[in-house]
Order: C-alpha cells, then structure tokens, then sequence
C-alpha cells in the first residue's frame, strides 16, 4: 500500500454570474432511454455483465487507473473518462448539460461544497433506491453528512480533507517557538516570526472561500441552513465571528504573507522558511513533496490550533461520485461508483495520493503507522486519522455556495486588501450572497 499523497489542490475559480446555478431549482431533464431508477446488489451485479459504456467526468489523476482497474474485473464494461474541466470548469458544462437534457456523463466526480447545488436541484440520482444507505458505516461522518442531503444519499464519498498544522519545525526550532496548541499561541508565534524577520510569516493569506468557511466549521459555526426553498445565512453567527475575531488579529497587523497560494513566490516561501505553516487539509503532503523537495525533513504536521485547548477540527476539500439522472444505464454506473469508492477502487484511489474517507482503511495498521519520509519519519497519518475524529458536527453548505465562493474576492477579499475587520467582509459576503439567492427564487435569510 503506498501511503504517500499526490493529491493537487482544487482552487475554486470565478465564474460567469450568466452560467452559475441557474441549474439550482430547475428539474433535470428526464432520462432518454431510462435505465432502471433503482434497483438491488442483485441487479447491479447482473447489469456489469451486460455489454454497455459509461462515461464519467472528473479530473482525479486516479480516474483513468481506477477505470482500468474496472474494466478489468467487468471486461464488458466500457468506462470513458472526461476531464471535463477542474472544479467551477466543470459544474458549468454539467449543469449545462443537465438544462439541455443531453450531453452530460453518467457519473460526475463534485466537490463537498458543491453538492447541495446539484443533489437538492434534482440533479442526481438517490442512491439509497441501490441500496446504498447502507454503506453509511463504511465513511467517516463528516464525510457522509456532505452527501447525505434532505434524507437521501446523493454521491459516495471519494476522499476527504481533514484540517492540519502543517509547520517547518526548522524555523520554529530555530526562534524557540512551542508547538501551538491554540489560536492564541499561534497569534504569538505570528508577531515573534515576524519581528525575528520582516520578510518572514507564519503563513500566507490573500483570502479563500475554502478555507474561510473551514475555519468558521471549526470554530463551531453553522452560518447556513436549508429548508427546501428557504435558506438562512448568518455569517455572524458566534462561530463565524470567534474566527474573523481571530484571524484578523494577523490580517489587520501584517502578519500573514500577501501572497496567493500555489504560486512561485508560495512554493519558494515554503522552500525557504519564510512561510512557516499552512492550516490546510490532509492531502497537503504530497504537494509539499513534489513542489517544495528542498525543505524535506523540516516539516512535521501536528493538530490544528484550537480556541479553548479542546481538540476540534473541520474538512478542507474532498469529492464525492455522483450518478446522473439523466443516465440511461444507472445501474452499471451505480455499480462503478460502488466499486471505485467502497469497494476495490478505493484502495487504488489511496495509491494514487487520494486521502481516504473510509474508515477500514483510516483505521488500518498499515495506514497509521505510515512514516513519512519528507515528514522526518513522523507518523503523519495519525494525527490526519484523530483531525477525522474530531471534525465538528453538523455543518452544511448552501444551495448557491458555488456562486457563493466565487464573489468571496469581491466581498470578505476586500477586507484582505484594505486591513480591515474581516466581520465587515462577511457581512458583505452573506448580503451578496442573499441577494443572488433571492433572485434564483429562494426565499433567504440574512441574519
């Protein structure tokens, strides 16, 4: 089992407000040919020996190995594979697809985030009518609960992000700085970094909708709920709030790189020590791995700094594997996503460099007693499988939060340019995102 990970980062671009969610309360179109709308393990077994062809979107760089590895068990099966665009490139041309009727894949590969755009829009197929409510034991609940939507289960989880420190152990060695426990700990470990050198940080921040709402999942926030058509924002809710309380302490003080993520001057920053930590999801090593080989054995990883010293953590990415309604042949599709998910494929996912979401792998000996290499031989899958175990319960996305995070920059960004009190960003981010909720025919909420 190769334990490693290789997984790249999914940035969320902005997108045309003309071609964003006008798919969130439109009916999908009907399935042309049909394919049976539900059916047992009996059926699906039965369908995979049949001659047929799937095709399935998505950008894992495992998909073409875990295709391979299907076609090879089910050698009447024909899987064809799309990369049909990255994250927001996609769900334009799936959603496009779904308004027309025609076009669309069979299995979509979607984002946390995104799910509640497409699983609530009737979009997808629920595939608790293949019976697959009952493999809810097999995923991590924070997982589980982002493809569980208004009582039905709309994908398989694929993999999944839970929150970490990741730190250069060199640097903090270096200013004698403690390992931080709490938030607080960190702001302090932020302004001795940054006096030691004015050109070094703590890390990096231009401001992210991603990370932005994992930290307020963190911190205890529920800023959004649904109620079929009627959504509640409440991006000052006292989770919300605790966070920009915090994180502007280093934003509003210069103690965060004004530097975009993934970019030369980024990578170059981890490299050198002048970016010093990175509070980001557990499919990080492998990206440190590849694009900063020179810092190997500097970085350890350790739990995510918390308010009150009481473990808590939160997902940063991750994607699920959803069968269309459209499809005309769900059963066989329904039996890939089975297989590539919870069943054989998802070990080939984890050589791959995907972060698993199940638990018989999470909890594997193999799996936790992994050394890491580039870590200083640090069992960093232990401190990922307790991050797991200690993700916050309950937290859910909007219907529009595709949209949603694309007018970030516009709205909470701001603050990031200006210096300001990031609780002025969200206030903003939560009235745009009403309003354009407001005008796809929701009934929202701004608290």
């Amino acid at each position: 089992m190769k334990l490693h990970h290789s997984k790249v980062r999914r940035t969320t671009a902005v997108v045309a407000t003309g071609l964003v969610v006008g798919l969130a309360l439109a009916a999908c179109a009907p399935s042309a040919g049909g394919g049976a709308d539900s059916g047992t393990a009996a059926d699906i077994e039965a369908a995979l020996q049949e001659k047929s062809t799937i095709t399935v979107w998505g950008w894992a760089p495992q998909l073409d190995d875990l295709a391979a590895g299907f076609e090879a068990e089910y050698p009447n099966v024909t899987v064809e594979v799309v990369n049909a665009g990255t994250g927001n490139d996609q769900y334009i041309k799936l959603q496009n697809a779904i308004k027309a009727g025609s076009g669309g894949p069979d299995v979509a590969q979607i984002e946390y985030y995104a799910m509640p755009q497409f699983g609530l829009a009737d979009a997808l197929v629920d595939l608790t009518d293949f019976g697959f409510a009952d493999f809810e034991d097999d995923f991590t609940a924070s997982t589980w609960n982002s493809v569980s939507l208004d009582g039905g289960i709309y994908a398989l989880p694929q993999d999944s992000g839970p929150m970490a420190m990741f730190y250069n152990q060199t640097v903090f060695d270096s200013l004698g700085i403690a390992v931080p426990t709490t938030w607080d700990e960190y702001i302090a470990a932020a302004n001795t970094i940054h006096a030691a050198n004015p050109d070094a940080y703590i890390t990096n921040d231009t401001g992210d909708a991603g990370f932005t709402t994992s930290m307020i999942w963190q911190a205890g926030g529920q800023p959004y709920s649904t109620d079929g058509t009627d959504v509640t924002i409440d991006l000052q809710d006292e989770g919300s709030k605790k966070f920009a309380d915090m994180w502007s302490q280093l934003t509003e003080n210069d103690l965060v790189a004004p530097i975009s993520s993934w970019s030369d001057e980024w990578y170059k920053g981890l490299a050198d020590g002048t970016i010093a930590t990175l509070n980001i999801g557990a499919w990080m090593p492998g990206n440190l791995e590849s694009g900063v080989p020179a810092a190997a054995g500097n970085w350890r990883v350790a739990p995510l700094p918390t308010y009150d010293g009481t473990p808590a953590s939160s997902e940063n990415g991750g994607s699920a594997d959803a069968v269309l309604k459209g499809s005309d042949n769900k059963l066989v599709a329904a039996g890939f996503v089975q297989w590539m998910n919870q069943g054989a494929g998802a070990q080939i996912s984890i050589d791959g460099g995907g972060f698993p979401s199940t638990t018989a792998d999470l909890e594997s000996d193999e799996f936790l007693n992994y050394e890491s290499e580039y870590f200083g031989g640090q069992q960093i899958n232990q401190v990922f499988a307790q991050s797991i175990a200690d993700v916050v319960p309950g937290w859910t996305y909007l219907p529009f939060q595709v949209y949603s995070n694309s007018i970030f920059g516009d709205t909470v960004g701001q603050s990031y340019a200006s210096k300001s009190d990031l609780n002025s960003g969200l206030e903003s981010w939560e009235t745009a995102s009403a309003d354009y909720g407001n005008d796809q025919g929701f009934t929202v909420t701004a608290k």
